[in-house]
Formats: structure tokens, sequence, C-alpha cells
């Protein structure tokens, strides 16, 4: 930060917060508990599930587990800046402890408000800053030196009380208004749902004659649907029967693996596609994709899906996927798409396999499990009717994402033009956004 506003001073943090000023020591008592903060649990709002805060006993925790949070302290993660892992806690456990990887700040000078080192610490400014000074390239991490360094806007304490109690309330009205708008996306991802497993299992018609089938997935069919093994709707499902040693080639044979398979049922095409060269591929004829098969993960996320377009006819797939190709002549592959994607099927796969620490669903569970299957006509029907649907879903889920981005990045702009004294706060402004009155997403300063 190169200039502050007239009347305003700046600051070295070291010079204005102590910073990671009180440890556990590694002579610490075995039997001494405290609540432990990790990296993992902070994102750019703060802790991100407060359940997750684990209660430990020194000699059961971490080594990393080591610096002290006291009332009024910031924590801000020291690796991947970028992320901004920042929390402040005006009010602190009696035994708060977190990770190493976090420095703790803690305002010692009456120079500096608590709150408002925080909205300092979590501002675009201060991002940017600790992103230029970061070294490395896979984990990045900000030295001492220059974590100590960083440069801090010091109004005068009334103003900062003010600039701290306008920010407090009108981050948490955007906050609010972004909880809204996520609790409307997990009701339209629950509608979206809702209209592919009615689709999958009963069509796209009001009123149909049904038939009881005694199973607890799927219930009732329409009458002239029938109720098959899943393995009578293929030719062919094939796993890898080994998969190692392979070696990748610049060009070649794409790979398919389980991260490139999308929640809508496609095959993405990856940053970092591998491919085997075609001596390689013709080592594993079965898995050797064609137009309409489907790809499946079977291992640990089971159920993910992918259809193959053309751009992925001709490719192999990975270990800890299936190859399934349809007999065409009693199903499409994109009827597939949309059964595999349904929450009866899930729910039916899931039950299928053993609990154990990674699921896995075997051949023979997955072969016998029973599916609901329309005449091919009316599959071609209700492909139809769900693709208008779930893009009439997916048109305004897409309007409420573009709010929330907004949103977001008005929260970081406001943050920032407070701290650096682009915007000016007064007692009406704090008077304004504390009475929960709406204000224009734009700087009016």
């Amino acid at each position: 930060m190169s200039t502050v506003p007239t009347g305003w001073a700046s600051d070295r943090l070291k010079d204005v917060a102590a910073i990671n000023a009180v440890a556990l020591s590694a002579g610490t008592d075995p039997d001494y508990e405290f609540d432990y903060l990790e990296i993992s649990n902070v994102e750019y709002h703060g802790i991100v599930d407060p359940n997750a805060i684990e209660r430990l006993r020194f000699e059961d925790a971490p080594s990393r587990a080591r610096r002290r949070v006291v009332a009024g302290s910031t924590v801000i993660s020291s690796v991947r800046p970028n992320l901004q892992a920042v929390a402040f806690f005006p009010d602190a456990p009696a035994h708060f402890v977190c990770s190493t990887g976090f420095n703790v700040v803690e305002p010692q000078s009456s120079r500096l408000l608590p709150q408002f080192a925080y909205y300092h610490l979590i501002s675009e400014n201060a991002r940017q800053y600790f992103e230029a000074a970061a070294t490395g390239v896979g984990y990045p991490a900000i030295g001492d030196k220059e974590f100590n360094a960083i440069a801090v806007p010091l109004p005068h304490l009334p103003e900062q009380q003010r600039i701290a109690a306008y920010l407090d309330a009108s981050c948490a009205a955007i906050d609010a208004a972004v909880a809204a708008k996520r609790r409307q996306l997990e009701t339209l991802d629950t509608l979206a749902s809702s209209i592919i497993n009615r689709a999958i299992t009963r069509g796209c018609e009001e009123h149909v004659s049904v038939n009881s089938t005694g199973i607890d997935w799927f219930p009732e069919v329409p009458s002239k649907w029938r109720i098959v093994r899943f393995k009578s709707l293929f030719r062919l499902i094939y796993r890898y029967p080994t998969y190692f040693n392979i070696e990748y080639v610049p060009e070649g044979i794409a790979e398919v693996r389980g991260e490139a398979l999308t929640p809508e049922g496609f095959i993405e095409t990856l940053p970092d596609e591998r491919y085997i060269s075609p001596e390689t591929s013709a080592q594993f004829p079965k898995t050797c994709l064609e137009l309409g098969d489907v790809v499946m993960s079977v291992r640990g996320t089971m159920g993910k899906i992918g259809l193959v377009t053309d751009k992925y006819a001709g490719a192999n797939i990975t270990a800890n996927l299936l190859r399934l190709s349809p007999d065409k002549r009693r199903v499409t592959g994109e009827f597939l798409r949309w059964l595999l994607r349904s929450t009866y099927f899930n729910e039916a796969l899931n039950s299928s396999a053993p609990q154990t620490t990674i699921k896995t669903i075997t051949m023979p569970q997955l072969a016998k499990l029973r599916v609901a299957l329309p005449p091919k006509p009316e599959q071609h029907k209700i492909c139809n009717f769900l693709k208008t649907k779930v893009a009439e879903v997916k048109r305004i889920v897409s309007g409420i994402e573009t709010q929330i981005a907004t949103l977001t990045a008005y929260r970081k702009s406001l943050i920032h033009e407070c701290v650096t004294g682009q915007r000016r706060v007064t007692e009406a402004d704090v008077a304004r956004a504390s009475s929960g009155e709406p204000e224009s997403m734009s700087p009016n300063r």
C-alpha cells in the first residue's frame, strides 16, 4: 500500500501487533486438553464448520498443533494466500490452539483495533501483498519477515471503530443474502433430482396405469415397462483386470479417468489429459470405448458416470472404472445417462456396496441390481423431456450463481475500499448498515 488518506498513518504489522506470541512447548503436559483449529476448516468467510474444531489431548495432537489463540486475535494462513483462510476471534475459548500453518495476529498497540486488523488482513490489498511475497510453486508460503512487514493503514481509533462496525453490519447482510441464495440452489438441486427420478421411474405422462414392483427404490412403474436385471441392458460390462506401470506418451489414445466424469454424466477434458500409445491400448481391447458407451466409477465415489460422445470414442479407461457397452436393441446410451444419475439407482448402488472404508461395488452386485426399463420409443421421449426440464432448472441456477458471485465480489471490494480509505465511513453509514437499509453496490465516496 503506497499511500494512505490524509490524516491516516501507516506502520508495519509487527510494530502494532504481536505475531505468534504464545505457543505450546514440547514439554507441555501430555494430558493438557485444548480446542484445535486446522487450516482446512477455514476459508474466506471464516470458520467453515464450527463442529469440526476438535477437542484434543496434547499427547494425541499433531505436531503442528502449537499456536495459542486468544480473544481479539486474527488467524491467517501463511500458505496458499490466494485462498484467504482468515478467521477473527473477538472471543476465544480458554484453551484454543491452531495449526502452525496459521499466523496468529493479536493487536498490541492502542493504534490498532482487533476488528480493523482482521478486515485489513482479509482485504484485497493484503491478499495481493501476500501473494506477491509468497515463495514456492506447488505450496506457496509467506516467510515471517515478509508477513511481519506488511503495511497496516491506521486511521484514528474512532474511524477504525466506525469502519469495523459498518463492515460487520454490511458483511453480515451480504452473507445472509448469499446464504439464502445457496438455499435456493439446494432447493433447485432437489427439484432437478426429483424431476429426473420421477421421469426415469414413471415416465413423463401425468396419469399412467402402474404396477407394483415390490422394490424399495421404485415401488411402482408404468404397466408397459419391464423390470430387468442391470446386466441385461448391456452386451459388455468390463473392468480392467490390472493397470500397473502404464507408460504415457505426448499424443495417442486418450485415457479417461474418474476425475473427468461430470455431475451431468459426461466426460470432460482435464487440464492434465493423459495419453497411451495405440499399442498399449490394444492390450486392453475390452475397455476401448465406443460411441454411446457409459463409463462408471465403482470405487470410492461410486456411481459417477460419463456418456461416451464422439470426442472419446476410441479412448481407453483407467483403473476403478467400468466400461458399460449397452445393448442398443434394448436401451440407448442417453437413457442410461439419466437412469444412472437418478436417485433411485444410486440409492440401490450404495445399498449394495459392502460397508467398508472405501466403498466398492463388485461386478456380481452391480449385475443383479434391478431397474425399470421403458420401451425404446418412450426412452427417447423421456430423454427429450428431461433435457428440456433440467435445462430450465440450470438456467435458473446459473442466474443465482451469478448473483452470488456479484455479492461475493461486492463484499471484497467493500472491505478493500473501507480499510484503504477509498470509502470514508460516517456515523450515518454505520446507522444505515446496522438498520439493514439497502445500499447501492458501487463506491459512493
